[in-house]
Order: structure tokens, then C-alpha cells, then sequence
């Protein structure tokens, strides 16, 4: 850095200036002193990089107070990515390694210092003050770990798949602020598919009919399924690789890498009948869905298509030296492959395709085996861990021999809107793994199968790769309850210390997410769950949710105002409301069991009242609206047969998911369950009033009660195209009011 600070002139003025002092006569010298040169000035020292693009992140977010920051770019050294921050009133300097480190050091000082959090979602910008509050001495945070990691392989799917650009550039503004490093890119990941694959025997309309539409590709890159909503268009293609390069280019942009989906084999049907020398090996069923087929990697035609699917890829979306690809997800079948050889194949594609680049490999179920890493050069290995809060008693360095591994959570299954995360076990277990003697920790991944919700274990998981030691829970909440209203009061810390007691300190051992709501379960008196693999049970005392609503309502007026405020009031009614479902489903069924028909209507009555009253407080927030995912969903389609289809494809996936096998014998249905007004009151409301008027019924004429073709029900909505609003109504503080209310009774 010191070497930045020398004075650089222009040579032909030195050499000026030096002919200007040999012309001065001896004896001049001796009678007056000779001033020294005057620094002639030259070109400013070159920055280690341009900081811009983090000033530009800075417009968007904080538009008024953006000024008041310097950003200071600095080299990166051996040690890895850090950031420091200083400054005086109203004119803070933040130094850091990257564009995007320079972010997280101003969102360490808004936290830290200013006292106000841009969550994931909500934030207390409202009481940022118009002039920043100066720096006590100067902050400096070193990241623990070089990789930090974000986004499932189904975020796009259970996030939203038809967001525009605006919508992926302010989720990876926020990444940055919170010291995210690398994010999966699928987005327009079938262009390269599509391109390559017309050079091996393929027509374009034929692709296009094997291309699932967007919510379901994820399934597709992992190989578990192909052309569900189809046929995508020439237009939708060329439309989502358009976004796509401008993500990865936007992630370019702040020193993040875009992590891009690598090519390991997957094929349309007759793959080896058109490309003689190809060997393909049959992958069965996907949960009902017929998998796509598995091109041997040691065969000799892999290495071509590969290299084809590579070109394409880099000519759109640009470079990367990190690629995602899991082989055999889920239930794929190597046949008479050889593992080791297939893996260290598909490396030798990447690696001639992008020298030096690291597979990303998700660690999840068996998966990578012992056989797979094996074959592979494990130094360019990075395996996510999507199970590191889940389970006791792992041994990652054993098990993946000293491969590189990032820490990992998956926080909910389908995006489900349940609060709540293992976040007590992630403080001490991730500083022990990383402390560990010879460990290959490298990272943190942060992969909930969709985002946008739990913005307290968003906060505090990526926090983990900038703290020196272990994280103290119980003092992280209550200064998180602080910002996150952006000032101190009695009654949140009050509340978020209950959902730390609550939600936020479930197990390590069987699950890694919160149970979902029996409201979106599929009508039963034994319901115990919405989705199929999702807990049956609470797994926090549903009490400490209740008291933690009754300590947000009593918040002082001021600080009722912030965005963060208002999210999570519904998100704590909401939560509370559900969790008393059930209590209130056990006592129907007692009531129906003893035939007592008054009871049952009465018992049945308040459940309909507490359905309505959901409806009506998650109608008060946009995030909870349905209108807005169906709106961005129609607006992709160039005509109304694919405004259609696309509106389908973002239905189902709420729902059905897919077609009756899928959704009935592989239980897909209800996987992405979420308390969204408009699923409330015209999916899950009327289910469980046509079921329990089916059970009234059968008291009435002591009869069994009618059998309900539940996916007929649910698929004739998912192909419906009625409009739901984009625009919340009602106060929410008055709704999460009345919940309590309610819940007091």
C-alpha cells in the first residue's frame, strides 16, 4: 500500500527540470541557495479497484445519506477479505478488499453504528438520522472464511421465477451488505442447452417442448425432471439468458462471483440414437416425474457437448471460476458407469473449458460419495453443506476426506413462511468445525430453498464469517431487536428474546426448518403436516410466539413506523394464529369422534373465523400477497396460450406442484405451502370447508363421510386465471391487534 503513495511525474518533465538545474552557474549556487524542485503533479496512484459500483448500490439504498460515505478501495491481502470503517460526523470512510466488502463495512456501520438494519425483508431506514453518527476509534472485521456462499439450487422456483432485473440486482445489493461473496446463477440457464443441443441432432422446437417452464427448472438442472408448463418460447429463452448475463454481470460488477450451473450429462430422450459413440443410462422416476437421461462422461461423446454447452454459456453469460452440479441427485443411478471416472470427467470438461475453476457440489442425502470425490482433484472441489444444522454427530472431514466444505443451513423447505431456524446451533457448532485442527471448513453456504422471509437468520448466518470467535445468542438478539426498529425499547427486546427462546433455538438432530401450518394441509382430522417432509409436530412451545406478539403491540409508537416493524408484527400475528390451528384441529375431531354435532359446529365455526382473520392480517403486507407472484409470472408471455402457461407454472408449483402422480403417489402436493392472502382464502379455505361440511354432513346422516378429490380441486385452481390484488389493504398493526386479541379469548 506504501508503494501507492510515492509521487508519480511525468518523465519528460524530470528530465526537464533536471536540464533547467545543470544550466544554473556555479557561482549562483554559492550565493543563494537553490529551492527545491517543485513536485510536478502526474496521474493519480492506480485503485486496486473501482469502487463505483459499490457507490452505486450505495444510491439505491440509501439515497439520502449516500454522500456522506467515502469508499476507499484496498488491495486484498494474504489474509483474505476485510473492511475497516471510520469517520466523523456526517462523513464516514469505509476501506475494504471489494466493491461488495465495501458494502458489508457500511452495513456493519449502519448496524453497529447507526443503529438501524436493511433486512431480508424490512428495514428501519425511517430513523437512519439525516446526518450519519461518527466512529468511535475505527472498526475493522476480517472475513473468517473466503467463500461465502448464497442460494439454494430452488430459490429461483420457491423465490420467485419471474422477478425482473430490478428485484435479483436490490436481493444482491442486499447480499453484499451482508457480506455474501458468491451466488448461484441459474437464471437463463437453458440457453446454453438449448444452443448446444441444436448441434446434436435436435430441432429447436423439440428443446423447446423438453425445457420445463421457469418455476420448475431448478428440478430440471438437478436432472430430476423435464418439460413441465411447456413449450417455453424462442422469446422466453432469449428473455431470461438477457436477465441472466445482467445478474452475473451485476455480481461482476461488486467483486461477487456468479456461480453458474456446469454441464455433467443431462440429455433429451434418444441422445445415443442420434450421436453414434454416445452412451446414455436411464435415470427412472423423480417422486413420479420421468428423469431425464445420463450421458456417460467417459464415453466419447461428453467432451464435445460439453464443450459446446461451455462456449455458449461463456459467450452469454460471461466468465466464472465456479460452477454447481451435483451428479446423481436424489436418487439418479450411475448403471454400468464408473463414478470415480464420470466425476474426474466431468472436471476435465470444466477444467478445458475453464482452467483452474472450482465445482460447487451440495451436500445433501449421500451426496458427493466417497466414490465421486474419488475420481475428482478435490483442491477444486467446494461441497455446500446443506445439512450442517440438521444432524449430530457429523464428521465432515472424514466423511469428504478433506475436501473443501462451506458451513451450510436450509432454513425452510419450499419457502415456506414459518418462522423460525436452528440459529442457536449455528454459533457454536460453525466456530468449533472452523477451529477444528486440520479442517476443511472454507465457508458459510446459505441455501433456504426460498428466500425473502426469517430476516433475524438471514442477519445472523451471514454475520457468522465476519465474527472472530463464536456468537453469544442471547446478545445477538437483543441487539438485533435494537436495529431492527432502529432504536432501543423495552418491549421489542422483550418480544425477539421470546422468539429466542422460541423459534429461533430449535434442535439440532431431525429437522433444519420450523413446522409448516395445518391450514394448508391437506383437510384431515389427523393432520400433522402441510408438506409431506416437512416436522409433525411443533418444535418450539408455540406460548413464547403468543407473548412475543403481546411485546410488539405494546413497541413505542416511533419506532411502529419502520417497514421492519410492520413486517414483522403480521409475521408474528401470523405465526401465532397458525400455531393455534393446532390446538384448535385435535378438539374438532374429539367433537366429531363422540358425535357431538353442536360442538363440532361450534369448534368448527371459530376455525372459520381464525381462517378469515389470517386472510385479512396477511393481506395487510405485499410480501404476503399472492397477486404480485401471478402478475410478474403473466407479464413473461408474448401472447395469451403463454401468459397462460407461465401463470400455471407459477400456480402449481404453490400447490399441485405438478401432474396427479407427482403431486398424489410422490407427494409433491402443498410442498411449497405458504400463508399468502389469496392461497388462504381460495385454496386452503375452501378445502377445509368443503371437509368439514362433508363431516357434518356424515354426523347428520350417521354415514362415513364423502371421499374429496382433493387434486381435482386444487389443479382446476392452478389452471384458473383469476386476478388477485397487488396492493395490501388494511393497517397492520390494527389486524395483529385484533389477532391477539383473538388468541386472549
Amino acid at each position: 500500500m506504501a508503494s501507492r503513495l510515492i509521487l508519480r511525474c511525468r518523465p519528460t518533465l524530470v528530465v526537464a527540470a533536471l536540464a533547467l538545474l545543470t544550466a544554473v552557474s556555479p557561482a549562483a549556487t554559492t550565493a543563494a541557495p537553490v529551492p527545491a524542485p517543485v513536485p510536478v503533479p502526474g496521474p493519480p496512484p492506480p485503485s486496486a479497484f473501482d469502487p463505483s459500483p459499490a457507490r452505486a448500490g450505495l444510491e439505491r439504498l440509501l439515497p439520502s445519506v449516500a454522500g456522506q460515505f467515502e469508499l476507499v478501495a484496498v488491495d486484498e491481502p494474504a489474509s483474505g477479505d476485510y473492511f475497516s470503517v471510520s469517520g466523523t460526523t456526517g462523513a464516514i470512510q469505509v476501506r475494504g478488499t471489494s466493491p461488495a466488502t465495501l458494502l458489508a463495512g457500511v452495513g456493519w456501520y449502519l448496524e453497529r453504528v447507526a443503529g438501524v438494519d436493511i433486512g431480508w425483508p424490512g428495514d428501519s431506514l425511517a430513523r437512519l438520522p439525516s446526518t450519519l453518527p461518527e466512529v468511535t476509534g475505527t472498526i475493522t472485521r476480517k472475513a473468517a472464511v473466503p467463500h461465502r456462499y448464497a442460494l439454494n439450487d430452488t430459490d429461483e422456483g420457491y423465490s420467485g421465477a419471474y422477478r425482473g432485473f430490478a428485484s435479483y440486482r436490490h436481493d444482491i445489493d442486499l447480499m453484499a451488505l451482508h457480506g455474501v461473496n458468491e451466488v448461484f446463477v441459474p437464471t437463463g440457464a437453458e440457453y446454453a442447452y438449448y444452443l448446444a443441443l441444436q448441434r446434436f441432432g435436435y430441432t429447436a422446437a423439440e428443446l423447446r417442448d423438453w425445457i420445463p417452464a421457469p418455476a420448475h427448472q431448478g428440478w430440471w438442472l438437478l436432472q430430476n425432471m423435464s418439460g413441465f408448463a411447456g413449450p417455453v418460447s424462442e422469446q422466453l429463452i432469449e428473455s431470461r439468458a438477457s436477465l441472466g448475463s445482467k445478474i452475473a454481470e451485476h455480481l461482476r460488477s461488486l467483486g461477487m462471483t456468479p456461480v453458474l450451473p456446469g454441464f455433467f450429462g443431462t440429455v433429451p430422450p434418444e441422445f445415443a440414437t442420434r450421436n453414434p459413440g454416445a452412451v446414455t443410462v436411464p435415470q427412472g422416476k423423480w417422486v413420479g416425474f420421468a428423469r431425464p437421461d445420463w450421458l456417460d462422461p467417459t464415453g466419447p461423446v461428453f467432451a464435445r457437448l460439453a464443450a459446446t454447452y461451455y462456449w455458449f454459456q461463456q459467450r452469454r453469460f460471461g466468465d466464472s471460476d465456479m460452477f454447481k452440479m451435483d451428479l446423481l441427485h436424489e436418487g439418479g443411478t450411475p448403471g454400468p458407469v464408473d463414478v470415480a471416472g464420470a466425476a474426474g470427467a466431468v472436471q476435465q470438461a470444466l477444467e478445458a473449458a475453464h482452467p483452474g475453476a472450482t465445482w460447487v457440489m451440495l451436500g445433501w442425502q449421500r451426496n458427493p460419495s466417497e466414490a465421486l470425490l474419488s475420481g475428482v482433484d478435490r483442491r477444486r472441489v467446494l461441497v455446500v453443506d446443506g445439512l450442517s444444522d440438521r444432524y449430530d454427530g457429523l464428521d465432515r472431514e472424514t466423511e469428504w476426506g478433506g475436501t473443501p466444505y462451506a458451513f451450510g443451513s436450509i432454513g425452510n423447505f419450499g419457502g415456506h413462511t414459518s418462522l423460525g431456524s436452528n440459529t442457536g446451533v449455528w454459533g457454536d457448532r460453525f466456530h468449533t468445525w472452523l477451529t477444528a485442527p486440520g479442517s476443511s471448513l472454507r465457508g458459510i453456504a446459505y441455501l433456504p430453498e426460498g428466500t425473502g422471509g426469517n430476516p433475524a437468520a438471514f442477519d445472523l448466518f451471514t454475520e457468522l464469517a465476519w465474527q472472530p470467535g463464536p456468537v453469544d445468542h442471547r446478545s445477538w438478539f437483543a441487539a438485533y431487536a435494537a436495529r431492527r426498529y432502529g432504536g432501543a425499547d423495552p418491549h421489542a427486546a422483550a418480544a425477539w428474546e421470546q422468539l429466542r427462546l422460541g423459534p429461533y433455538s430449535t434442535p439440532s438432530g431431525t429437522w433444519s426448518e420450523p413446522q409448516d401450518g395445518l391450514l394448508a394441509a391437506r383437510p384431515s382430522l389427523t393432520a400433522a403436516r402441510a408438506a409431506r417432509w416437512s416436522p409433525s409436530a411443533m418444535r418450539y412451545d408455540a406460548a413464547t410466539v403468543e407473548r412475543a406478539l403481546a411485546e410488539l403491540l405494546r413497541v413505542a409508537p416511533e419506532l411502529r413506523a419502520t417497514d421492519a416493524y410492520r413486517f414483522d408484527v403480521v409475521d408474528v400475528a401470523r405465526q401465532a394464529l397458525t400455531n393455534r390451528g393446532r390446538v384448535l384441529l385435535p378438539r374438532i375431531r374429539t367433537a366429531y369422534e363422540v358425535k357431538d354435532a353442536a360442538r363440532f359446529r361450534e369448534l368448527v365455526a371459530e376455525w372459520n373465523a381464525q381462517v378469515e382473520l389470517l386472510g385479512r392480517l396477511v393481506a395487510s403486507d405485499r410480501r404476503f400477497l399472492l397477486g404480485p407472484w401471478l402478475a410478474d409470472a403473466r407479464a413473461w408471455g408474448t401472447d395469451r396460450a403463454e401468459r397462460d402457461r407461465l401463470e400455471y407454472d407459477a400456480r402449481s408449483i404453490l400447490t399441485t406442484w405438478g401432474d396427479r402422480v407427482p403431486s398424489e403417489t410422490g407427494g409433491l402436493h402443498d410442498y411449497a405451502n405458504r400463508e399468502w392472502a389469496g392461497l388462504i382464502q381460495d385454496v386452503y379455505a375452501p378445502r377445509w370447508a368443503a371437509y368439514f361440511a362433508s363431516l357434518d354432513t356424515a354426523l347428520a346422516n350417521r354415514t362415513d363421510p364423502q371421499p374429496i378429490d382433493w387434486f381435482a380441486r386444487d389443479d382446476a385452481w392452478a389452471r384458473g386465471h383469476k386476478r388477485y390484488t397487488t396492493t395490501p389493504t388494511g393497517d397492520p398493526v390494527a389486524l395483529a391487534a385484533e389477532v391477539m386479541a383473538a388468541l386472549s379469548r
